[in-house]
């Protein structure tokens, strides 16, 4: 077995040891997938319901911003991602195979400090996201249901305590490998619902209900400026995971070259997805584009705009999908947990592991769920985490990390690009927390405890 340093104490490397004791990495980070099970992993941290807030993105930047904002974001990403596989890649030749971002940025930097970064930056980023997952979940239920019955009585928190029931059930799948049929399905669905939605866009947009379109932006300069910021922090929230050397731990060794074949299964999925559910929604609805596509479609006064039987396949597509997306960024939170509290020496299913699992996991979707129904904001969350979390894993350290390990010239065009990556987005990341957290000061005006309304 690969062997690495293991981060202990105040954050120092310590001596080389073997992971036989580590239950995190031999129970829910297992090393048994093959390419395409990356594939679907990264596809489902990836592509899911935050695309339907894309034409809301175009909003704020407008057409030609709109477009080149979302293609630059992918490519970056793209790359950055595939250097981030380098880094894996070249660590496990050596002699260190890396299975936690947080070993990996401790590892390669050298300081304490930075394990504790990318686990406070990598907690905010998984539990924010389990959080918005229950939340999208129970706003879907609670769509179909007011469709059903309108003078219903049910509230979106009792809809949340019951997509958190469901995800507690979910949760007691092993490891992430485990998870690799769900996430194939998960794939799936992000193409049929994004289909879907783009066709009730085109039948909303062509019909004699046609809602009128302008595509103006806001009048104030300093508003244009907010928007466009918070925009694209939006932008780099949807095409951030923040988990790419915990999907790629799930790949059997060698990883050699597996990750660039599961980047590009996930980028195609990307390209359909991203720029039909943009454009079909922003021509639309234009500068009346919501946060959710569903709820432009969907309006308070009046009737729907597309057919119902598609609004609602649709949702009951991506309330499946969203279970699938919460599991996903629930398993770095679970090989913390499982790496003290479960025994490599008894089996995975073996009482002595299983009631802890059980008990530990539980608790962790409760609390999601509880804060889910507590603090009903779904779009600003999004762009907050996209500034604050995002910006730093997936386009700051891969550039740094890879500069680090590989040390190409400070004369080649690799470094520099490398270095203007790292600058631009540090630059984009400290603005876009600024406007993210103006709106949603903005926007906290407007919501309760527990309320029945989404904002965002």
């Amino acid at each position: 077995m690969a062997v690495d340093p293991i981060v202990k104490g105040h954050g120092s490397l310590r001596s080389i040891s073997g992971r036989e004791n580590d239950a995190g990495a031999q129970f829910v980070l297992e090393s048994k997938g093959q390419w395409w099970h990356a594939g679907y992993h990264l596809t489902t941290a990836i592509v899911g319901p935050t695309i339907l807030t894309l034409p809301y993105v175009f909003r704020g930047l407008g057409w030609g911003l709109g477009f080149f904002c979302l293609t630059m974001m992918g490519i970056v990403t793209f790359y950055a991602y595939y250097l981030m596989s380098l880094v894996l890649e070249h660590c496990e030749k050596q002699g260190r195979r890396h299975i936690r971002f947080r070993e990996l940025a401790s590892d390669v930097l050298g300081s304490g400090w930075m394990f504790y970064f990318v686990v406070a930056i990598q907690t905010a980023i998984n539990t924010g996201i389990s959080i918005a997952a229950i939340l999208l979940a129970g706003q879907c239920l609670e769509i179909v249901y007011s469709r059903i019955r309108p003078d219903g009585t049910l509230k979106l928190y009792h809809f949340i305590a019951m997509v958190t029931v469901v995800m507690i059930a979910l949760s007691q799948l092993p490891s992430f490998h485990s998870l690799r049929h769900i996430n194939f399905v998960s794939l799936l669905l992000s193409l049929g619902y994004t289909s879907l939605i783009v066709a009730a866009c085109i039948h909303a947009g062509t019909s004699k209900n046609a809602p009128p379109r302008d595509y103006s932006l806001e009048s104030s300069q300093a508003s244009r400026v907010f928007n466009a910021f918070t925009s694209i922090s939006i932008i780099a929230a949807i095409f951030g995971n923040g988990i790419l050397p915990e999907i790629q731990a799930t790949l059997a060794p060698p990883a050699t070259g597996k990750m660039l074949k599961g980047l590009l299964l996930c980028y195609s999925v990307i390209f359909i997805t991203f720029y039909s559910a943009a454009v079909s929604g922003y021509y639309t609805f234009g500068n009346k584009s919501n946060s959710n596509t569903l709820q432009s479609l969907l309006p308070d006064n009046g009737p729907a705009l597309a057919p119902t039987w598609i609004l609602v396949l649709s949702v009951l597509f991506i309330l499946l999908q969203l279970f699938a997306i919460g599991l996903v960024y629930s398993q770095v939170a679970f090989e913390i947990m499982e790496m003290k509290s479960a025994d490599t020496q008894q089996g995975v299913f073996s009482k002595r592991n299983l009631i802890p699992r059980l008990l530990l996991r539980t608790t962790y979707m409760m609390l999601c769920g509880f804060f889910a129904a507590m603090l009903p904001f779904f779009g600003d969350i999004n762009s907050v985490v996209g500034a604050i979390g995002f910006i730093p894993l997936d386009f700051i350290l891969p550039m740094l990390l890879y500069n680090m390990t590989h040390k190409p010239s400070k004369s080649s065009v690799t470094y520099w690009i490398n270095f203007s990556i790292i600058v631009v987005f540090t630059g984009v990341g400290l603005l876009g927390t600024f406007s993210s957290i103006r709106k949603l000061i903005l926007d906290a005006k407007q919501f309760k405890l527990f309320s029945s309304n989404v904002v965002g």
